[in-house]
């Protein structure tokens, strides 16, 4: 008989975990979830730390932190961890997460659901099952597990509000599905560790993400610049589209000069911004604006936010964001 695998759950509220109260759905402790753990535990050997309790609309920085510390400080003597996590903020986490443990030793899985686990038709216990099954795969790495697929945590973005498939892998494959087949892994998409796991949970929280619409005023880069933000993400029109007329790129590039990272990215879901196509891209590109080519907007957020953390300068920071570190980018 095979010796069963050692999974840590960290909780920390979410709809998977909430019950009805006065106001509507309130998270609370793992011992709502204890009916489907006590299935789970005939095939894993399980324990619990709950590691705070709020609706992941609450979870901001400082919680990415905390999630990080608990994983790495706990991981030992375990063979894969779950995080079972609200759904709205789950793909920053994830990927946040992915940042803060660079060459993390296990596996590491995200999950929630879109109907909390007291309710008969909720999506929970598939969900939990499919991020135990890759806690136990052996499979070191950071990753997000929604409706029968496993993705890359850097690589998730939640695209349904109530939907039971709310989550996407964008511009890279699924790293794993459910099939009759059980839990098939891609191996081409799992991470390549490159040395030993650290702990690196340091974020700059004056990042700041922009929706590029036509008209936008210039100032508003001065205005982030003057507040005090240290980076720009901006989501862009198609493969990296700016409005080039009257003042539209001196704002940009005074924040350059002033020691701002901008990144941009696009708005379109899926493919890539390339900045090097059209006129306009060029010319972002000699002011020292950066590419974010096929990352999503999380993942481009929280790379930038740690980036900074980590005290890296305008250039070094240039030069991470041609680097592929976890997948979270088509190199």
């Amino acid at each position: 008989m095979n010796e069963k695998k050692k999974i840590l759950l960290l909780t920390t509220g979410g709809t998977i975990a909430s019950v009805p109260g006065g106001e509507g759905l309130e998270p609370m402790r793992s011992g709502v979830m204890e009916r489907e753990l006590e299935l789970l535990r005939t095939y894993y050997e399980i324990s619990v730390l709950d590691v705070m309790c709020l609706d992941s609309s609450n979870i901001r920085p400082e919680e990415w932190q905390q999630i990080a510390r608990e994983i790495f400080h706990n991981r030992a003597g375990f063979d894969g961890i779950v995080v079972s996590h609200g759904t709205d903020t789950m793909a920053y986490t994830a990927s946040a997460v992915t940042f803060m443990l660079p060459d993390i030793d296990l596996p590491v899985v995200f999950t929630g659901s879109q109907l909390p686990l007291r309710d008969m038709l909720s999506d929970g216990p598939d969900n939990l099952r499919t991020a135990f099954a890759m806690a136990a795969s052996g499979c070191p790495g950071v990753f997000l597990a929604f409706d029968r697929k496993v993705m890359l945590g850097c690589r998730a973005v939640k695209v349904r509000a109530s939907g039971f498939s709310a989550f996407e892998s964008v511009n890279a494959r699924y790293a794993g599905r459910v099939s009759n087949l059980g839990l098939v892994l891609d191996e081409e998409v799992l991470p390549k560790r490159k040395g030993e796991a650290r702990l690196k949970p340091d974020v700059s929280k004056n990042v700041f993400l922009l929706k590029l619409t036509p008209g936008l005023n210039p100032a508003v880069f001065d205005m982030l610049a003057a507040m005090g933000y240290r980076g720009i993400v901006v989501e862009a029109f198609g493969l990296g589209g700016f409005n080039v007329l009257g003042k539209s790129l001196r704002g940009i590039q005074r924040a350059v000069e002033d020691g701002v990272s901008v990144v941009v990215t696009t708005q379109c879901l899926y493919d890539s911004s390339d900045l090097r196509v059209y006129q306009v891209g060029n010319r972002l590109l000699d002011m020292g604006v950066i590419q974010g080519r096929d990352m999503t907007s999380e993942a481009a957020m929280t790379k930038l936010m740690w980036a900074i953390g980590q005290g890296y300068e305008q250039e070094e920071i240039a030069a991470l964001f041609e680097q592929n570190l976890a997948g979270e980018v088509t190199a």
